[in-house]
């Protein structure tokens, strides 16, 4: 007996018993769909997790902040660990590491255009930090820039306010109330903060340094001339390695090194509003940064280097850290929804046994005529193999098909946006799924077969044949 006419006569013995044979198909679909449906979404989840992350931060960079020294006793000690010059040029000195930015954060600036200003943070960032900031026109700040120059986010018009008629234009929904700012042809003046007013960063105090005071006259006012290079383009565009909290950025770039630059020029002598001083009032000979961005070269070693920064004795804090506890949370998860879709599968396995012990006794005069006829005993065993088989093949290419639709009408009514606030598609379904699936499904079929196909193979031929 060839084997299509093996084919065959498994497809026609199928077609005998039609509604008992959609029944057991039924059972494999529903089990097959349990799985695909309960995997794919503990894939889509691995992946919209990883995906959200992406968008708003790189995964290869480490967030590096200053960490104070404390004993057992939880004192302070006596002294900070402070990000400088120095302590850059350590981190670019580190195994796996491409680049470093210090961020220098300047508060209380203010910038005004005619009758608006706004209070805004000056952040002075490295080129490299600028590099995926995309602009809606103008140009951004570098290094090689000799004066200030800023680049602002597409949201910072909501910040500025009108100082005659004291109206603010923050959160507004329409256009027409937004400030009149002209960003290509208008002229910006700043007045930075008084050093006599402003308070040093919170890590400055040690037995060295001390703040500057708050109760002293106020400086006059002075206004420089600043230019806007250029303005962020897009809805929650990135910048640098970071994408602003809110959903238009209304950030204020700076190249860090002119920034430093045009701060020492102003202040000359008197320290620099947010930096630590001595005790005798002076500043420090360098400047202290409030973070630094470690760049990686691959996202496997981002760990690796994250520990040697703590080992230096600063904080360091990376999104990929967090990321794969995410994955193994999400990876626990993918085992238990398809431990519960394999249960569907099981039962479905039990059917195609239970149909192929029917389909033997209600055949067995027909395999006793087969076996006196001379049949090889494992042909007939991969009849009833091929039967199951069949089941298990229509059961997991229909359960895929319905896998795609269920999968559809999930993304549609929007689940990962109810259920995990992210915005994307929850339920996805590789190929390799699909076909894992279908594979799957065939041979829980032909196992769920095995054991009536060697029963079948075990019949008498005498008994089979006085069988009614």
């Amino acid at each position: 007996m060839k084997f299509i006419d093996l084919l065959l006569m498994s497809l026609g013995n199928l077609s005998r018993r039609k509604m008992r044979t959609v029944l057991t198909i039924l059972g494999v679909l529903i089990g097959t769909t349990s799985v695909v449906t309960m995997i794919s979404l503990g894939i889509g989840l691995n992946e919209l997790t990883f995906e959200t992350i992406d968008k708003s931060v790189s995964l290869k960079s480490i967030e590096v902040y200053p960490m104070s020294i404390y004993g057992m006793d939880g004192a302070q000690q006596s002294k900070d660990v402070y990000i400088k010059d120095e302590t850059i040029n350590k981190l670019k000195g580190l195994e796996h590491v491409e680049s470093v930015s210090p961020i220098l954060e300047l508060d209380g600036v203010t910038l005004k255009q005619g009758v608006y200003e706004a209070s805004v943070t000056i952040t002075g960032v490295s080129d490299e930090y600028l590099e995926n900031m995309k602009l809606a026109f103008g140009t951004k700040p570098s290094r090689n820039d000799k004066e200030l120059k800023l680049a602002v986010g597409k949201s910072l018009t909501e910040r500025f306010y009108n100082v005659k008629t004291k109206k603010a234009f923050a959160y507004t929904n329409d256009i027409k109330d937004l400030a009149d700012i002209d960003y290509k042809k208008g002229t910006f003046f700043i007045v930075y903060p008084n050093p006599e007013q402003t308070t040093p960063q919170t890590n400055s105090s040690s037995d060295s340094g001390t703040s500057t005071s708050e109760g002293a006259a106020e400086a006059p006012v002075k206004k420089y001339i600043v230019n806007i290079s250029g303005v962020e383009a897009g809805e929650g565009e990135q910048v640098g390695d970071y994408t602003s909290n809110t959903m238009y950025s209304s950030g204020v770039y700076a190249n860090v090194d002119v920034l430093i630059s045009n701060l020492r020029r102003i202040y000359g002598k008197k320290p620099i509003p947010g930096q630590p001083v001595y005790k005798n009032g002076k500043p420090y000979s360098y400047i202290i940064y409030n973070k630094a961005i470690v760049n990686v070269d691959s996202i496997d070693n981002v760990v690796k280097v994250q520990k040697l920064i703590k080992e230096m004795g600063f904080e360091a804090m990376a999104e990929m850290e967090w990321l794969q506890q995410s994955q193994n949370q999400t990876k626990t998860m993918q085992a238990t929804l398809g431990g519960i879709g394999a249960v569907s599968l099981f039962v479905a396995a039990i059917g195609i046994a239970n149909t192929m012990m029917m389909s033997i006794y209600e055949r067995t005069k027909e395999i006793g005529i087969m076996k006196v006829l001379g049949c090889d005993m494992n042909r007939i065993r991969d009849m009833f193999l091929i039967e199951s088989g069949f089941i298990g093949l229509f059961g997991g290419v229909s359960g895929v098909i319905l896998s795609y639709i269920v999968a559809f009408i999930i993304n549609k009514l929007g689940v990962a946006e109810v259920f995990f606030y992210m915005t994307g598609d929850l339920a996805r379904i590789p190929l390799w799924l699909a076909a894992v699936a279908i594979v799957f499904a065939v041979i829980v079929g032909m196992l769920a077969g095995a054991l009536p196909a060697r029963r079948a193979m075990s019949l008498s031929p005498l008994a089979a044949l006085r069988n009614e």
